[in-house]
């Protein structure tokens, strides 16, 4: 049994066809079949059942193939100790950000990273909190860039910005002639909200002291991102509450919509989020660096009422 059998192996499972899994490790398909057929007569076992289409691993060989890439993960953090050790950054580094924070955040540091980083692919994935800390978890993400505090175990929590939440108001609601918005005035059915899954979604409701129920006495809707949320409001169809990085993007007399919420002003806290195992942390320490240099100096200070994510 040696790793190259095994990469072969988990290419087939990835793939469920032998044709694509031999390009994907660029060699010939009878040269990946026969490396497969010596590794299951060496383990005494069967892998694939070949007569399904696709074909998929036997129900012996799910539990091989998961143990399989456990070991390649495992061979892999040699090359990445031996990288980090000699600074020898190449390769690619597996970033996620939640999708409240990625369209605002993304272009102010991807291109100092590739300066930094000439060598590495930035592989940014736009995913929901639990999907990111899941991929942490199974190595399958570098680090991730999301709403803290998780308090997760085996994750590593460095905050990078505190960023205020700001109202967004319909012109023809009478809050829209207020310079300040009070939270409290906020409670009621007129709240639109970023579909449930979004840790953004829970911040506004705990803002607001709302409950699920009463945001459902009036308009339902179901939307999973900003821009289809901040239309309804223009409007009238209701109120929102936006990002700070986000409100510094609308342009024109949209911005007479947004208004400052009264103090205690509350923020959220976007952290870098890393496995405690994470190897690659020169890399980590740099893109904190580099993030925090990307967005307004204000925000580097917590000044206004952290609220969770959950």
């Amino acid at each position: 049994m040696t790793i190259t059998q095994l990469e072969y192996a988990v290419a087939v499972d990835d793939h469920r066809h032998f044709g694509k899994a031999a390009e994907t490790c660029n060699v010939t398909q009878p040269t990946l079949s026969m490396q497969l057929q010596k590794l299951e007569d060496d383990l005494g076992v069967v892998l694939f059942d070949r007569s399904k289409k696709p074909i998929i691993p036997t129900e012996l060989g799910r539990k091989i193939l998961d143990q399989a890439r456990n070991v390649l993960r495992e061979a892999h953090k040699i090359n990445l100790i031996i990288a980090d050790a000699k600074e020898r950054f190449e390769g690619e580094f597996r970033l996620g950000i939640i999708p409240t924070v990625a369209p605002y955040l993304l272009h102010r540091f991807i291109g100092n990273f590739r300066k930094t980083f000439p060598l590495v692919t930035l592989v940014v994935e736009e995913l929901q909190t639990a999907t990111i800390i899941d991929k942490l978890h199974r190595d399958y993400l570098d680090a991730g860039i999301l709403a803290t505090p998780l308090e997760e175990p085996n994750i590593t929590e460095v905050p990078l910005f505190y960023e205020p939440f700001m109202a967004y108001i319909s012109p023809i609601d009478p809050l829209w002639k207020e310079e300040f918005v009070v939270t409290s005035e906020l409670n009621s059915s007129k709240l639109l909200l970023l579909s449930e899954g979004h840790c953004f979604r829970n911040s506004v409701l705990r803002i607001c002291n709302d409950s699920e129920e009463q945001t459902k006495s009036g308009l339902m809707v179901e939307i999973g991102n900003f821009e289809t949320v901040i239309k309804l409001v223009d409007e009238g169809f209701g109120n929102t509450l936006i990002p700070y990085l986000m409100a510094l993007e609308i342009k024109g007399e949209n911005q007479k919509n947004i208004k400052l919420i009264a103090e205690p002003r509350p923020v959220r806290e976007i952290s870098l989020v890393y496995s405690r195992n994470q190897l690659k942390s020169k890399i980590i320490q740099k893109l904190e660096e580099i993030v925090k240099s990307s967005v307004p100096r204000k925000l580097l200070q917590n000044l206004g009422n952290v609220i969770p994510p959950k």
